[in-house]
Parts: C-alpha cells; structure tokens; sequence
C-alpha cells in the first residue's frame, strides 16, 4: 500500500476509523498526527465495537507500530482509561508509541474549557466537547505548554512551572473566577502522568521514521474531526484547535509532504455536524430525525444527537481542494435503503439578492442567508449491507455515486454500506 492519509471530508464523525481500520491490515505504521480525546472514532471489527478517543485505529491488528504523533494533545487520564478498555479486550498495546513532543492536557485546561463553553451566549458558543483541547493547543501556541518529554525531566519542568504557573493562575482566577493550583499539586500530576505513559514515550522515533523511509514501509497518517473543522480553513470560530486537513499530517507527524502518496477523504453519503455553525443543508424536520436514528447519529465522545443533512456537494468539493483528496471513501450508503428519494445540494442562493454560490463561501456570517439548491435523486429502495461488488448495487444507488463523483471532481474509492470491516466495496 502507498503512504496514505485519512482525513474528514465534512465536519468530523464521517466513519474515519473504520476506513483507517480496513486499510491498516496492510500498512506497518499508523499515526494519528492531530487532535486529543475530543475525537470519538468506533470500529466494528468482528461484530465487536471499539470506541477510539486517542490511540490509532490500527491498534486492533497485531504487529502494527501505533503512533500518536506532535501535533496531538493527551490527557493522560482519559488515555489510562482507554489503554485499559483495550486491556480488558486482550488488545496487544505493544506496538503502541507516543511521541515525546505531543502536549500535556492539564486540569487547568479543562477548567477553562468548561467554563467558557458554558458560560459563552448566542454566537459566542462554540459548541467545544470541553476536554480542554483548545486551551491546550492555545498554550502550545503561546509557549507555555508541557510536552511530554517535560514529564520525565523533574527538575526542567519545576523551572518551567515558575514561569507558567503564576500567569495561568493569574488567568484562571482574575479572568474566570476558577480556583489556582499549587506548584506541588502539578508536579505530583506530573509525576502520575509520567507513571501512566512511560512505557510508550518512544524517543528513538527519529531512527524508527529514518529506517520506515528506506526500508519502503508502507505509512498511514490518520486524523481526528474534518476538513470543515480545521482551524485555519474550517468554519470559523467554529472549529477545533488544529488542522485536520492534509497539510497537517506533516506538521503533526514528523514526515514531510513527499513521504505522502495517496490522501483519501472521508464522507458520509449526507452530512452530520455536532456543535455549532453553519449548516446549510441542515433538517430539523422528520426526515432529518429518520436519518439520524437509521444512522445511530450519537457523538462517540458526547453523546450528543448530530445535526443532520443531505449532502452537501459545495463543501465536499471544498474538501478536495484545501486538502487535494486523491480519492474519497464513500460511508453509510445503506442509511438511505428506505428512501424513496434522495437531495443533493449543488449551491447555494442568497437570499438578499440572488447571487449564487457553487464554491464554499468562507464567511460565515453570510451563511444565514443562504439556501440550499437541490436536486433530487431517486432512492434504490433496498437493502444494499450485504453487496460486496459495485456492479451488484442498485442500479440507482451507482447513479448517486456516479453523480457526487461529478459534482466533486474525484473518484468514490470505496463504499461503505455498514459499519463491520466486511461491509466494504473497494472499487
């Protein structure tokens, strides 16, 4: 298999880990580059669910090295509790690595989070899962994070608490009215984090990618939410706190962009968001509410009920620019068996004064005067879960994917018509 990078094609939640399941039975090292525990990805292997938050999806093969890459942020708590989930399922962790350069979550951040998302009104609320994921990134950004390698140096991390510790309890209680923490309260956390994760801090990673270059092994980079979400070419403010694009399955893994051959997007055959923002083909009506419980639209994180809606062609042919998607993974075809028609939005129509938008327009403030426009296709009114061959699909249901084709410009690679491994179509 070619290096290859997974990736949302929409606002997360598309059905990546099963895609980066299927394709890591024949890859040697899978790495998720960005994002923390705020992402929810469940694989059916076997009729057995697995939920991930953090670790790879790759983790459920055997000799298969697991990587979680920099550009992640880990809660050293929350991935305790999902090593030993795996534990208790005789999953093999042994192939399991962190990088030493990945960020700390700490209880300071999850305060702030929490708060903020809380007590945010209207349009200032974002939506956020309040793991403190973005207070984290904000301190990795700002030079005052803790990275891993910090946890195993006592006394370079006591230095470095003197210098972020007094503003963050500056920030936490003047600017939120949350309690301060003590040097000693972090540096005990420390020391238990450390305890946690050090049998899997991997600090020969720099040898380890060297020998995978010249040995030929095959890589596969996989991130967490969607294209829509990423910080920089997301739907702005609301997003998440890193890029889930391409582009960051360099700076979060430590490959470069040569080492990537094939990069696959991931989108469901409607379209889901959870959280705030803009959502154009968005049903609050009775057919939103049967896509939702036919495709079990629950966040994995959350558990928060999805938004749900047709698909939209004008933000997946977003995707396949901002992240130059080779080829796109095509999941829960079989949510639409029961349908007697299907919409495709193909552009949007202001309704101040006409204008048509056929590419996505990056301004969300104009996004509430926006409509959908559709077309309508025909549903194949059967049960499609257990086709294994494309040629065997409703004549009506290849007319739908041969149409997205066309509207995105990039080929549908692979078909999911339920959640198992073995429900897969590979074209």
């Amino acid at each position: 298999m070619d290096n290859t990078v997974v990736i949302g094609a929409q606002w997360g939640d598309e059905g990546k880990a099963k895609i980066t399941d299927i394709l890591a039975e024949n890859a040697d090292i899978i790495i998720r580059y960005q994002g923390g525990c705020n992402a929810g990805h469940t694989v059916v292997a076997d009729g057995k669910t697995f939920k991930f938050h953090l670790i790879p999806s790759g983790i459920l093969y055997k000799d298969k090295l697991c990587f979680i890459g920099a550009g992640t942020v880990i809660y050293p708590e929350v991935l305790a509790q999902e090593i030993e989930d795996l534990k208790k399922d005789n999953i093999n962790l042994s192939g399991l690595k962190i990088s030493p350069l990945a960020s700390i979550t700490m209880p300071y951040h999850i305060d702030i989070d929490g708060y903020s998302e809380d007590n945010a009104k209207g349009s200032a609320k974002i939506g956020t899962t309040k793991k403190g994921i973005g207070p984290t990134y904000t301190d990795k950004i700002s030079r005052h994070g803790i990275k891993v390698q910090d946890l195993f140096d006592e006394d370079g991390l006591s230095k470095k608490l003197d210098n972020i510790l007094p503003l963050k309890n500056k920030e936490l209680t003047m600017v939120y009215g949350l309690k301060e923490y003590t040097k000693e309260e972090i540096m005990n956390l420390c020391k238990k984090y450390a305890e946690i994760i050090k049998s899997y801090v991997c600090n020969d990673w720099q040898k380890i990618f060297h020998e995978a270059i010249k040995n030929k092994k095959s890589i596969l980079f996989e991130g967490a939410q969607g294209v829509m979400l990423d910080v920089d070419w997301g739907t702005y403010p609301y997003v998440t706190s890193s890029n889930p694009v391409a582009g960051g399955a360099c700076t979060g893994s430590g490959f470069g962009p040569n080492v990537m051959k094939e990069i696959i997007g991931v989108s469901k055959a409607y379209i889901t968001r959870v959280g705030e923002g803009p959502f154009a083909t968005e049903l609050n009506d009775e057919v939103g509410e049967k896509i939702r419980n036919i495709g079990h639209e629950f966040g994995t994180t959350t558990g928060r009920p999805r938004r749900t809606g047709w698909f939209d062609a004008v933000v997946a042919k977003y995707g396949v620019l901002v992240s130059g998607l080779t080829s796109m993974a095509l999941t829960k075809l079989d949510v639409f068996d029961t349908f007697d028609e299907i919409k495709v939005c193909t552009a949007y129509k202001d309704t101040r004064n006409g204008d048509v938008y056929e590419y996505y327009p990056t301004n969300v403030n104009i996004h509430e005067y926006l409509e959908p426009i559709y077309e309508t296709h025909a549903g194949w009114k059967t049960d499609i879960s257990k086709i294994r061959k494309y040629e065997d699909l409703p004549e009506n249901a290849k007319k739908y994917i041969s149409r997205l084709e066309e509207l995105m410009g990039v080929k549908i690679s692979i078909v999911s018509v339920g959640p198992d491994r073995d429900q897969t179509i590979f074209r």
